[in-house]
């Protein structure tokens, strides 16, 4: 019988994300993205006691784009969803991908300490996390 290796959400996350204000415009923001492919943008907390806020391409797509808003005017702060669900970067991948399913998450971001250090998907857990299970 084999035994099972312990991947966790630190080994199989993004650690290269974009952090940006709430009080960016839509436009700006997009225009000053550099990691695409995370599809989500973390919204930095105002002061001590605010918790942190995230916008995916997909919030952008349904509350902007399909709605005809103009993402010159449309302040991300608008458009995010705060308070996120968030995970450890030492979570088993298997109970991150429960949490997902039972929240209806696609990706969280990874807070250590406070500060978030990545951001995790079903996709990363699973090409990248059942690779090393295997």
């Amino acid at each position: 019988m084999s035994e099972k290796i312990l991947v966790r959400v630190r080994d199989v996350m993004k650690k290269e994300f974009d952090m940006v204000d709430g009080k960016m415009t839509v436009m700006d923001v997009l225009k000053a993205m550099k990691h695409i492919e995370t599809k989500s943008l973390m919204v930095q907390k105002r002061h001590e006691d605010d918790e942190y806020g995230m916008v995916m391409l997909s919030d952008i797509a349904k509350q902007v784009l399909a709605k005809d808003r103009s993402p010159e005017r449309v302040n991300i702060y608008e458009i995010m969803s705060k308070p996120v669900v968030s995970v450890r970067p030492g979570m088993d991948i298997r109970y991150c991908a429960r949490l997902f399913e039972r929240f209806g998450l696609s990706r969280a971001p990874v807070i250590d300490g406070g500060e978030v250090v990545g951001i995790v998907s079903y996709t990363d857990m699973v090409l990248h996390g059942l690779v090393e299970i295997d």
